[in-house]
């Protein structure tokens, strides 16, 4: 039925609760960061913390991938179970790598690590999502289908899927080499979050033997470099 001019609207849906958390209603406490071992994903936030000087007022609270994470108190923290897992100073709880790094930015905004200006923001981001998609997710592919010890984490591994992903690796590699063959980095000329990206994507790579830097001579000097980096060692 049509109402008048200025006349509150009324609805019959119920709200089931702010779809924000409302953090001033809560007690603040010491943040945690839910992480696992050898994990990129997890790797990438604990690598962008180091960066950050964030190691001291987040407590890192590692999980056995295979059961802690499947367990009531974890689906409470996660729907699917997964990891990483940032526990906020409120109790409410943040997951997916790039949305907690994008918090912590926020929190710490140096030393920037994705971007001052519109442009930085857009092109790291923009580098960050293809090294993401092209390596990371062909790497971790490879491995979850192509590595024995990962069976009690992908219970029908495809061979012809880790074959497939390997292959898809390997031409991320070759684009990756020419992407850093004029930069320093992998936005530019300073160290980034796609840097954390792609350097938690390679060195996840060690697990099925896949080594780009002894064949590409622009991925070998920038992973150098990384590896130099406190956080590289801290994570």
């Amino acid at each position: 039925m049509l109402q008048e001019p200025g006349t509150p609207r009324t609805s019959r849906l119920r709200r089931s609760g702010p779809l924000i958390p409302d953090r001033r209603a809560r007690t603040r406490r010491t943040m945690k960061l839910y992480t696992a071992r050898l994990a990129p994903n997890p790797r990438r936030v604990t690598m962008f913390v180091a960066e950050k000087g964030l190691a001291d007022r987040i407590e890192a609270v590692t999980l056995d991938l295979a059961t802690q994470t499947k367990t009531p108190e974890h689906f409470a923290r996660h729907p699917l179970g997964l990891l990483p897992v940032l526990e906020l100073d409120d109790g409410s709880m943040l997951s997916e790598s790039r949305a907690i790094c994008s918090y912590l930015e926020t929190v710490q905004p140096e030393p920037n690590l994705m971007g001052h200006t519109a442009d930085e923001r857009a092109f790291i981001e923009m580098y960050d999502r293809q090294v993401e998609f092209a390596l990371l997710a062909a790497v971790a592919g490879w491995v979850r289908h192509g590595h024995p010890g990962l069976v009690a984490l992908e219970p029908v591994q495809v061979e012809a899927y880790a074959q497939l992903s390997a292959d898809k690796a390997r031409k991320a590699a070759d684009w990756l080499d020419v992407h850093l063959s004029d930069r320093a980095y992998m936005a530019g000329n300073r160290f980034t979050i796609a840097d954390i990206t792609a350097f938690c994507a390679v060195e996840f790579g060690r697990l099925v033997k896949f080594k780009p830097w002894e064949t590409h001579t622009h991925i070998a000097r920038w992973r150098e470099a990384v590896l130099a980096r406190p956080s590289a060692q801290a994570s």
